[in-house]
């Protein structure tokens, strides 16, 4: 009948139409679990630091893209959903006709109260409609396949973050591991580390500490490389968003001369640049604390770490390991129902962790926006 040829029309099993939120995370996906099998294959590499560094970086890359695809679909889906809602009433009208033509007897659909003449004319009619039924249709089973891409799309992200994120664990282990196992890095000397455990006794603030530091006289100096010339183009140490920018208040109005970076728990932090350790370790209330210097005058001062890396002195390459940021790594439920609804309120960041980034040229801060390709004003 014809109703349920509509609804068979609506439903029917041809190719699903792929919205961009879903090709966005679909190919979040195949990413993610690309990762992952580069996670299971670096543990088992002869350079297991470097690989391990890399890997969980593409891991974390994936995990971000995958849970910004997962929201931006449920957002998509609930689009589609608010446009049925306001539809309903017109499907509802436009099944109610169809419902009573396909109730009346064929011959007495093509007469007219008024002869030929008006039959002839409410054919006119009937056929001028039929497109724009057939277009709205169209529309119809479109919106109902994308729910379906999403639905699936959804449904199957739990199965592959639990893989992925128990292969990460374990990367994030056995990378601590090997960096504690692996010989030591290039080092500079340093000719008085009393100097350094003193300054770290005595500091009551960063930027006390900071400044002596950058006063401290050792023989540690900064790796040849032309750091002013890599202005605008630095990566972030860490995946993640800026929450404060510098000098700019919190809602408690106290403003700091540094980034202040959102970031996942248990991130990777890497070096942007090539560097020598002047100082990792506790400091005061701000956690674990690596203080780098890219180059001759200059401090990067990365607070709020969880773990970290390397001997005070080591000299870094640009995108080496210096730590991990602290918290609970996610668990897959993460991205259930609980998950989709967040996400379609805006929300789900999963972003718990702050990582504070101050750079210093001649021992004062300056604004480290310019420098860093993701946060130039």
């Amino acid at each position: 009948m014809m109703r349920n040829a509509l609804w068979a029309f609506f439903l029917s099993a041809s190719a699903a139409v792929a919205s961009p939120a879903a090709d966005v995370a679909l190919q979040a996906a195949d990413d993610l679990r690309a990762a992952i099998g580069a996670l299971d294959a670096a543990q088992t590499k002869k350079d297991r630091v470097a690989a391990l560094t890399e890997t969980i970086g593409a891991y974390e890359a994936g995990l971000g893209a995958l849970r910004d695809g997962l929201r931006r679909a449920a957002i998509r889906e609930r689009e589609i959903r608010t446009q049925f809602d306001a539809k309903s009433e017109e499907i509802g009208r436009l099944l109610g006709v169809m419902s009573t033509m396909e109730q009346s007897e064929g011959p007495l659909l093509l007469l007219h109260p008024t002869g030929p003449l008006g039959s002839a004319r409410s054919g006119m009619v009937l056929s001028s409609v039929t497109p724009a039924l057939q277009s709205e249709a169209n529309k119809l089973k479109s919106g109902l396949n994308e729910i379906q891409t999403l639905r699936e799309l959804q449904q199957s992200a739990a199965a592959t973050l639990n893989a992925g994120l128990q292969s990460v664990q374990d990367a994030r282990t056995a990378l601590s591991q090997a960096v504690s196992e692996r010989s030591a890095l290039p080092g500079r000397y340093i000719e008085e580390p009393e100097d350094l455990r003193q300054l770290v006794e005595s500091a009551d603030t960063l930027e006390g500490f900071a400044v002596g530091l950058s006063d401290l006289d050792t023989d540690i100096g900064a790796p040849m490389e032309d750091f002013e010339g890599a202005m605008g183009g630095l990566p972030l140490p860490v995946i993640g968003s800026v929450l404060r920018r510098f000098d700019e208040a919190d809602a408690a109005g106290i403003r700091r001369k540094g980034l202040i970076l959102a970031t996942a728990p248990l991130a990777l932090v890497r070096a942007p640049w090539p560097a020598t350790i002047r100082y990792r370790g506790p400091l005061l209330d701000y956690g674990n604390v690596m203080i780098l210097e890219p180059s001759e005058g200059y401090l990067l001062v990365l607070a709020g770490l969880g773990t970290v890396y390397g001997e005070t002195g080591d000299v870094l390459a640009a995108g080496d390991a210096v730590g991990l940021m602290g918290g609970r790594d996610a668990v897959a439920s993460e991205f259930g129902a609980d998950f989709v609804r967040s996400a379609q309120l805006g929300g789900g960041a999963g972003r718990s962790e702050t990582l504070y980034l101050e750079l210093r040229q001649g021992g004062e801060p300056v604004n480290p926006s310019a420098w860093f390709a993701q946060t130039k004003d």
